[in-house]
């Protein structure tokens, strides 16, 4: 039992490893070959595991080699675009002003029910607004709509906004997040008005507390409703 316990371990440590040499892509951002490398070393580990007759050099040799084809082979494409487009393919205009591409949807084997269902996760549903769709090569679809179809930004409106800031997390959980804290140049007392403002009693209770750089405060208490207010107003 102990023998498949460390067995175990070693090949998830080392799969593990393997992943992270990859990169942190979900599988629907994976290109072909990472995709079909992913599936090989799932296979792989099981067997050493599995297989107490197997040794585990047997298992980790064949990872290993997969993790140097899979450093050679981004290497390669990042310098021959050639090379990058025969393991991964090219972007395929899939819609053009002129319509749907029969052509490109045959090169790619999909249908045009496949097509419209790709096009709805884009968040469009008419043909009609749209200028551009685009296969990209790990299978999923973006969209250029026409102009009339276009959401209308603050630049459309030419209206004068402050740029947006990442909020910063001064209370997570229950716990003070003292680094974010001395980011933000705040303070315990700074909290504990924050906490008064809120109604809430005890550091404990707070689910989430965040400022960003406009003096917007959001805060939650656990089990209750969120309260957003400025920053002015816990100073008053």
């Amino acid at each position: 039992m102990l023998t498949i316990i460390i067995r175990a371990l070693v090949i998830y440590i080392l799969v593990l490893f393997v992943f992270r040499l990859m990169g942190k892509r979900q599988i629907g951002q994976m290109q072909p070959f990472e995709l079909v490398l992913t599936l090989i070393i799932a296979d792989l580990a099981t067997i050493p595991m599995a297989e107490l007759s197997v040794p585990v050099l047997h298992g980790i040799i064949p990872l290993l080699t997969l993790v140097v084809a899979h450093y050679f082979l981004t290497l390669i494409s990042k310098h021959s675009t050639k090379f990058g487009y025969f393991i991964s393919g090219k972007p395929i205009i899939v819609i053009n002003p002129k319509g749907i591409d029969e052509k490109a949807l045959h090169s790619l084997n999909i249908t045009i029910d496949d097509l419209f269902e790709a096009i709805r996760g884009a968040g469009y549903f008419n043909l009609e607004e749209i200028q551009y769709a685009i296969m990209e090569t790990n299978g999923t679809v973006n969209v250029l709509p026409k102009s009339a179809f276009s959401p209308v930004v603050n630049k459309d409106l030419k209206l004068k906004v402050e740029e947006t800031s990442i909020p910063v997390t001064l209370v997570s959980e229950g716990k003070l997040m003292k680094d974010n804290m001395n980011l933000a140049g705040v303070d315990t007392p700074f909290i504990n008005k924050i906490m008064k403002k809120a109604g809430i009693e005890k550091i404990s209770k707070i689910l989430i507390l965040t400022i960003n750089k406009s003096g917007t405060i959001y805060i939650q208490e656990k089990n209750k409703t969120s309260k957003t207010f400025e920053n002015t107003e816990v100073k008053s």
